[in-house]
């Protein structure tokens, strides 16, 4: 089988020290995934279901979370819920923050209802590492700019 080719997006050394926020109820995804971001110089905080990732998100300083991993079916809140509560909350990080998808569901109307919820990309699981530290590299690298601009407004 032929990988999608992934554009070569920014050096993976912007990943070093920053935060995570990984929302996914399986133990062992919930496990794997955190070693695979441990490793790469992440740290990450863990929610079992859609409302403990509002409340982790919530409960922490603004700015403080890089991005956020989100399953899509968890018990209690689904990911496309806790999205849409995330991006609703009233500080600016909660609509910057990047948000990025992680399902079992490939189909081209998954991916639009992750659109739809507020996320900013959509991965297919099982999740390949490169594809997601790929993903998450892009994706915090470009926060970072918006919130450089954001302090540089204010």
């Amino acid at each position: 089988s032929v990988d999608p080719v992934i554009e070569p997006v920014a050096d993976l050394a912007v990943l070093d020290g920053h935060r995570v926020l990984l929302c996914e109820d399986n133990p062992l995804n919930q496990e794997i995934t955190t070693a695979v971001l441990e490793m790469r110089g992440l740290s990450v905080l863990t929610a079992s279901d859609g409302q403990q990732g509002i409340e982790q998100f919530e409960a922490s300083e603004p700015y403080a979370i890089d991005a956020i991993l989100m399953d899509i079916r968890m018990p209690v809140l689904d990911g496309l819920a806790a999205a849409q509560a995330i991006r609703r909350l009233p500080r600016s990080d909660a609509h910057q923050v990047p948000i990025i998808a992680l399902s079992a569901n490939a189909f081209k109307e998954d991916v639009t209802k992750s659109q739809a919820a507020g996320m900013n990309a959509h991965l297919t699981k099982p999740v390949e590492p490169k594809a997601l530290l790929q993903c998450l590299a892009h994706h915090i690298a470009v926060y970072e700019q918006v919130r450089e601009n954001t302090r540089e407004d204010s």
